[in-house]
Formats: C-alpha cells, structure tokens, sequence
C-alpha cells in the first residue's frame, strides 16, 4: 500500500524534498568553507562566459574532454570533436555526452541542436549528425554545436528514461528535468544542470531539441513551438512538415529552458522511436538547413519549406485512452483527418470479441497512435491535433 502521512501526503515525496533542502544547505556550507579549487568547481558559469572552456586534461578515444565550453575559444574554419563531462555515476565514473562544433570562419548567430534527451529516440540522432555532416566551416558564418547524446544513461539501454539509482532504480524523464539544477536531488537533474550551465545556454543565440515518438508509441512528422514567438513561428514554418503544435507545452522540457532565458527554440518530433525513418529524417534536415540559411550561418538557396506543403496547425491535443486490455486495430492512419464521433479503434479480447470502440470528441488530424499491437488501460491509443478556441483550456501534448 502507498506509505502515506496523515495528511495523505507521500512520505518518499517528503523524504526526497527533505534531503533535497538538506543537501542544498549543505552545499551551500561546503561552498563557503571550500578552498579556492572546490569553490571554482561550484560555480555555475555565466550566460555568456569570456574564455570559459575548462579541459580536464581528459582524452576519450582521441578526443579532449571539457567541463564547460565557449566556442569562441575554439579555432574558426574547422570541426571540432570533444566529450563534455557530465554527472557522476554510482562507481564514481563520470558520463560524458558528445560534442560537435562547426565554427565558421567569419562571426555569426550560434545555433545549437541537440538530440538523445529520450533514450529511444535514434531518428532524432541521425537527424543532427546528418546536418553536421552537410557543413562546411569554411563557407560558414557563425557556429553550429550537436549535442546527439544528452542522456547517455537511458540511451545506453534504448529506453526512454534515465534509470537513477536513487531508491531503487527510479526512471526519470530528463524532458521534464531543465533547466536541471547542479545541486540538485536526483542525478538526472544534475547532469541537465551542467549540460545546461556550462555548454548549451552558453553558447546559443538558437537551439532545436529534436525528438521521436516513444516507445509503443509513433507520430507524424511535426514541429512543436510557441508562434506567438516571431522568432520561433520563422523556424518551424521552414519545414516541409504536414503539421505543427503551436504550443508550448510542459515546463522543464529543453526547448523551454531556452524559451525562459531569451533563446528561441522549439522541438521537432521525426515518427516512430528505436528506428531509422530515412524519409522522414530527410525532410528535417532540410528544414534545419533552411533554419542555418534564415540565420546566415550557410549561403545557399532554401529548399522545401511550410509553403510547399499542406501544414496543418493545431493548438491542442486529444488524447484517446484505452479503457480495456487486448489486441488494437487502428481504423485510421497518421495524418488522418478526422472528424468529431468518427470511430477510430477498436480493442479486441483473446477470443477475438470486440470489448472496446473508441471514437473522436473533436475534428482534427491524426498525429500519433500506439504503435505496440497490445495495450492495456490507461495507455494512450491515439492523439489527434485540433484547435481549442479558448486558449485557457489549451491542452498540452501528453507523454
């Protein structure tokens, strides 16, 4: 049974706020009475530090490893390769996470693109490695950075969530964690607390967090941002993507992060997860190109965007939940329209009788279905993308 107070308050919910007080209050202590060495260690860089790379003298197959970087510091016209060292592991070993930065000959914005932050997500990946690979510092303006692998702990396992060895293991979200907090309760928060402080918000005039369906679970192609951002509805209109979800979603996740200290950002979701949707993948890094040639970091005429396409813009998501456990069968496919009370699903038992029919409270577009043939209740079966006319009860898009 759930260890609950009096008060109906969690226990393990105050036991973990505890320790996070206790241990915020601690470092502040160790802080005032450290050496100047430890003290360095526990300060957090500014936005926008002047000759801020830290090298821990560290080579990882070649390539030097850093605790913070500026990337005004490194050479322009080439690529460079380095590890940026994250938070400590239960053996005391450190996670690293790969960096990449293509730094243009002549000064420009600074774009950074990142991808990993789920475990499961590889479309994401080769989405990013695939534009780094198309640059040219020679002919570039500005600095682009790749971060592929934000999450090494869940990416090592393909699996959504990062497994922290806490009370048990407890899998954690990293998309609900920044903008992390490097003295935080949980290892999670303090590897986004890192990345964050001392790599990514650093060296971002804009960023792109890109992203897949989950697993059990695929969308469409389809960017996610605030347009009421002119600087975010530029972006995500350089795509040549059925949809977009003009929305800004959960706090904590990485686009919002920058969203709240003035970067603009937004995040791409490339279908299904665990797999390589070339296709799809194509169509991104299109779109991330014509995003480096609206900033002028490349030269080059844009190719496809919003406007060779039909985009469908939605304000909200409605999400279909299963009320029984059995085998789906999907009525309609992604990028489905769809209208209000249209059957969309049907749930069958092992003896093959239909237990459940599931229909659509709203008229809009399919943008994700469970992927997994069997499910059980309370999964998500279906999201299909709308409009709310009243933005107060504007739903958020679920897991």
């Amino acid at each position: 049974m759930p260890d609950k107070s009096a008060s109906g308050i969690d226990r393990r919910d105050l036991i973990m706020a505890s320790i996070a007080t206790v241990g915020a209050v601690a470092t502040a202590a160790i802080t005032v009475n450290a050496g100047p060495a430890n003290a360095e260690d526990a300060a957090i860089p500014p936005a926008n530090p002047s000759s801020g790379t830290v090298y821990t003298g560290d080579v990882i197959e070649g390539k030097k490893v850093v605790s913070a970087l500026d990337v005004n510091d490194l050479e322009p016209g080439k690529k460079h390769l380095l590890y940026f060292r994250g938070v400590e592991m239960p053996t005391g070993q450190h996670w690293h996470v790969s960096v990449m930065v293509a730094k243009g000959v002549k000064p420009g914005k600074r774009g950074v693109l990142t991808s990993g932050v789920h475990g499961d997500e590889m479309s994401s990946m080769h989405t990013v490695q695939l534009v780094m690979n198309q640059l040219d510092p020679a002919q570039m303006s500005g600095t682009v950075m790749a971060v592929t692998d934000v999450s090494p702990a869940a990416l090592g396992s393909m699996q959504r969530r990062w497994p922290n060895q806490g009370r048990g293991i407890d899998l954690i979200d990293m998309n609900r964690e920044w903008p992390g907090n490097e003295n935080g309760a949980t290892a999670p928060s303090r590897h986004a607390g890192l990345l964050f402080n001392r790599l990514l918000r650093p060296n971002a005039d804009f960023a792109i967090d890109f992203h897949t369906g989950t697993t059990g679970f695929e969308v469409t192609a389809f960017n996610i941002g605030g347009m009421d951002v002119p600087e975010v509805k530029a972006m995500v209109e350089l795509y040549p993507v059925g949809q977009i979800f003009d929305n800004h979603v959960y706090p904590g996740v990485l686009h919002n992060a920058f969203m709240d200290v003035g970067i603009p950002a937004f995040t791409p979701e490339i279908g299904a997860p665990r797999v390589l949707d070339l296709e799809m993948i194509s169509l991104f890094v299109e779109g991330t190109m014509n995003v480096l040639k609206h900033h002028g970091i490349v030269a080059g005429p844009m190719g496809r965007t919003g406007k060779d396409v039909t985009v469908f813009v939605g304000n909200s998501a409605f999400p279909i939940l299963a009320t029984a456990g059995g085998l789906v069968e999907h009525l309609v496919k992604l990028n489905d329209k769809v209208g209000a009370g249209q059957k969309v699903a049907i749930q069958r038992n092992s003896f093959g009788e239909v237990v459940a029919e599931y229909t659509s409270g709203v008229a809009g577009e399919i943008t994700g279905q469970r992927s997994d043939a069997m499910s059980e209740p309370g999964n998500p079966l279906v999201f299909i993308l709308f409009n709310k006319p009243a933005p107060e009860d504007v739903q958020v898009y679920p897991e």
